[in-house]
């Protein structure tokens, strides 16, 4: 299947797409550009807003404007006129050190927001990241000793959540069951240890059947997998560090993927590197749910 370039973006590390149906429209972050992006399906048209701290991860807020989990914790922003984006901290985050940061995250299928914090100093392979539960003025910790968590999803009807660590010496994904009155996870089990697999566990979403797509980064893949753990395919990238998948278009069957422009892009045959792309995988995604306040 070819991938299709959708935006030379050349993002550092472009990361958390979500597909807005209402508008058409995906929007991503480039975490260390500390930018906002988005991409009109219908006019090719880009739009960017700056950002006082690096988004993570994000989700649409159902009162207007977007929910970020950024470096000191979970704000409410929203886009100004001058192309910059200004709100409110909602809940400050208790990091474990010093030079850490949100990473990936999203809502669950009843809009309530869950991101995890790794250390920015990712090759010092610190266990100090955390899943948190945003509760309105407050992140609550629901599991620790992670060094990069990643690949948050939820099944379609909300009662398994998945979660990885990105992190090299770890490169697993594991299944929770999820209780849907309460919002935690319970039951924790291996899904895919991805280390005899091409690439690191990135990030994910899930498609209607309930099968769960997983970014292989350092492979240029990425991954299908059956509620099973089976794995049903890989689908190929121009480009060795894909970061997150999101599903999108008109009938929500178009797989957007984000990636990372390493330093040494040219030199290793990606010019194309921190793009956005799109592959049409020939199954159809669910709608990303917005938090509900």
């Amino acid at each position: 299947m070819q991938a299709e370039l959708v935006l030379d973006a050349r993002n550092t590390v472009g990361e958390s797409p979500v597909w807005i149906a209402a508008e058409q429209a995906l929007y991503w972050s480039d975490i260390p550009a500390r930018t906002l992006h988005r991409w009109r399906a219908a006019t090719g048209a880009v739009t960017h807003w700056s950002a006082p701290e690096m988004i993570g991860c994000f989700a649409r807020h159902g009162a207007g404007g977007w929910l970020c989990a950024m470096e000191d914790g979970v704000h409410h922003l929203h886009a100004g006129d001058s192309g910059e984006l200004h709100g409110t901290l909602m809940a400050k985050v208790r990091h474990a050190r010093p030079g850490m940061r949100f990473n990936d995250g999203r809502c669950d299928r009843q809009g309530r927001f869950r991101a995890g914090t790794m250390l920015i100093d990712m090759g010092a392979a610190q266990a100090v990241g955390v899943l948190h539960a945003f509760e309105r003025d407050r992140c609550v910790p629901l599991i620790d000793g992670l060094i990069v968590p990643n690949g948050l999803a939820f099944s379609p009807d909300g009662r398994t959540m998945y979660l990885s660590d990105s992190h090299p010496t770890v490169q697993r994904i594991w299944a929770f069951d999820y209780d849907t009155t309460s919002g935690r996870p319970s039951n924790r089990r291996l899904f895919v240890d991805m280390t005899p697999l091409p690439g690191r566990p990135d990030g994910a979403a899930v498609d209607e059947d309930g099968c769960y797509w997983i970014c292989g980064n350092d492979a240029g893949v990425v991954h299908r997998f059956t509620p099973q753990g089976k794995l049903d395919r890989s689908l190929e990238l121009p480009v060795r560090k894909p970061a997150m998948c999101a599903f999108g278009g008109a009938q929500l069957d178009t797989l957007y993927v984000t990636s990372i422009r390493p330093p040494d892009a040219e030199a290793t045959g990606q010019p194309l590197a921190g793009g956005v792309f799109a592959l049409r995988p020939g199954v159809r995604g669910l709608p990303e749910p917005e938090y509900q306040p």
